[in-house]
């Protein structure tokens, strides 16, 4: 059965989780199709923004909990230590490979993100949620702690309070107080409309100069001053005239949309 499904139209690839039946709850092939759409994407020279939703009531309820009763009768060390994907394994792979893919990636989050989908979200650039959207770091609920790249993520995102509160009490909370913690970009009552609305904005800026933008934004959340400061000059440097720029310059010029090809 289909978990994930890709569209990609006027550069912009819709990446859709699949699975409304059991609100798009995480199992082994919801975690392998998610990582394979988001990996098809990375080499994409066509996309410029990416929208990642989910079908029916929720964008995503969390870990499939059958799934959570079949990973208790493994071996956990030969399951989760492994790395699969670089620094990570598959499960952090579901978060962090749109941190991966070199444009923009928006998620549009109803109903509830949970667990395993609050993580999926955050590895988004923006998050924007319905206003009754609920979201949570669940896993305490089960005993467990958040392992699927949350720690990374999150201190780029909000306070260590913040993170500390979510992570003990495992309890739900709403859009509206996720806004105030810096976890949800902004709230409209349509989410996805929103999502994709910017994923237009965006597509129309110059694609060389957005992918260097998300190169230079990940790289200063981890680099050091001097290290960032040189790549700001280096990604510079690497537009100032050349064509996307000059088409950009043109059309601002003669008062029309940029034809980027």
């Amino acid at each position: 059965m289909s978990r994930v499904s890709v569209e990609i139209k006027d550069h912009i690839a819709h990446v859709t989780l699949t699975r409304a039946e059991k609100m798009n709850a995480v199992d082994p092939a919801m975690a392998d199709a998610v990582v394979e759409a988001g990996t098809s994407l990375i080499d994409n020279a066509e996309i410029r923004a990416v929208v990642l939703s989910g079908e029916g009531r929720a964008f995503c309820a969390g870990l499939d909990v059958a799934s959570f009763a079949a990973f208790a009768a493994q071996d956990p060390e030969a399951r989760i230590m492994p790395r699969s994907h670089g620094d990570a394994n598959l499960m952090q792979q579901v978060a962090l490979v749109w941190r991966a893919v070199p444009v923009p990636v928006i998620a549009a989050l109803h109903g509830v993100a949970f667990g395993a989908g609050f993580q999926m979200a955050l590895g988004a650039d923006v998050r924007i949620a319905a206003p009754d959207t609920k979201v949570a770091i669940m896993e305490m609920k089960w005993g467990l702690v958040p392992d699927m790249g949350g720690m990374v993520l999150l201190p780029q995102l909000t306070r260590s309070d913040v993170i500390r509160r979510m992570t003990y009490t495992a309890e739900p909370i709403e859009a509206t107080q996720a806004l105030g913690w810096g976890l949800v970009t902004e709230l409209a009552e349509d989410p996805l409309a929103a999502a994709r609305a910017m994923a237009t904005v965006i597509a129309g800026k110059s694609p060389s100069a957005m992918r260097a933008a998300k190169r230079l934004i990940g790289l200063s959340e981890e680099a050091d001053a001097k290290t960032v400061l040189w790549h700001e000059s280096r990604e510079q440097v690497d537009l100032i005239g050349k064509p996307h720029q000059m088409e950009v310059i043109a059309a601002n010029m003669q008062k029309r949309a940029p034809d980027f090809g």
